[in-house]
């Protein structure tokens, strides 16, 4: 899976002293690939509803999104922003996460 475009999220979070970005994903998430993201947090996965919905919450970073949609909503806090290269690399496979 690659990352084809990073736009700022329409839910803004900076006053709570978090960045958020919409990353735009070049094919729709599955849910094998959601599952392979698991080791980057505590993994919620309702896959039980009309529109399966998951989320990943680390610390200092969180991943949000759709199975079948093609971007993830991330959100993670400013003084931490260096940790979203790992998740970068994992999303894009470039590393196992």
């Amino acid at each position: 899976m690659k990352i084809v475009r990073i736009t700022p999220s329409p839910e803004p979070c900076q006053e709570a002293g978090w960045a958020a970005s919409q990353w735009h994903l070049d094919d729709s998430m599955t849910r094998e690939f959601v599952l392979g993201l698991r080791p980057l947090g505590s993994l919620l996965l309702l896959d039980g509803l009309k529109q399966p919905f998951f989320k990943i919450e680390n610390h200092h970073y969180m991943l949000k999104g759709l199975l079948g949609d093609t971007s993830i909503r991330v959100a993670c806090h400013r003084d931490h922003e260096e940790e979203l290269e790992e998740v970068r690399r994992c999303v894009e496979g470039q590393k196992e996460c």
